[in-house]
């Protein structure tokens, strides 16, 4: 029996076009294609489930490798008593990384900066600055 034919019987509800083990036989089939379609959908869930899972791990993972040599650094910050024939240039290149700064002369207007110096030879002896430094994590 033909599809169309199966539409007919089932609109008009008429005995005429089916019998009822055929109707039967087109209820099974319309309720096996709803298990199969609903089987489908669960699968594609899943398997989407699964996808995001994988990835969520898999970057979860990435961002806590590290090298096993690696030692983290921290910035900390040394009050420095300034000596007679101290100048910032001196003290800044016993402090001075040069993985963390470009160069020394950014690493002294840093200090300028944290300690509120306009002008980097206005320094005496016995003032007390501020200097950061980078160190192991402690």
């Amino acid at each position: 029996m033909t599809k169309a034919l199966m539409e007919a019987a089932s609109l008009y509800n008429d005995p005429r076009f089916l019998s009822k083990s055929e109707l039967r036989i087109y209820e099974n089939k319309k309720r096996r294609l709803r298990i199969v379609r609903r089987q489908k959908m669960v699968l594609a869930l899943f398997v989407t489930a699964v996808i995001f899972l994988l990835l969520f791990f898999r970057n979860s993972i990435k961002l806590e490798a590290q090298n096993e040599n690696y030692i983290p650094k921290c910035k900390y910050y040394k009050v420095v008593t300034v000596h007679a024939g101290d100048n910032l240039s001196s003290i800044a290149g016993r402090f001075y990384d040069s993985q963390e700064y470009e160069d020394l002369e950014h690493f002294v207007s840093e200090i300028c900066s944290i300690n509120q110096l306009y002008d980097p030879d206005v320094i005496k002896a016995g003032e007390s600055i501020v200097v950061p430094y980078y160190d192991e994590y402690k």
